[in-house]
């Protein structure tokens, strides 16, 4: 089941040179440009390269073996 007030963002973060997703709920008077850059100033870049590549990792040497009958 979903928060019906949360809003996902895509902003763009210049040192990773890839947009990222945030998920957020913010207030009716937020200006949402200076949250999207205060969010891109905080953004790990680090551990975001770390996420995606374990996200594509490849395992080498641990297929499931077949068992003989």
């Amino acid at each position: 089941m979903a928060i019906p007030n949360v809003k996902r963002f895509r902003p763009f973060c210049p040192e990773c040179k890839e947009y990222f997703t945030v998920m957020a709920v913010l207030p009716k008077d937020t200006d949402v440009n200076v949250y999207l850059k205060d969010a891109v100033a905080r953004h790990d870049h680090k551990a975001f390269q770390e996420s995606k590549q374990q996200m594509f990792k490849i395992r080498v040497g641990q297929q499931k073996q077949k068992r003989a009958k």
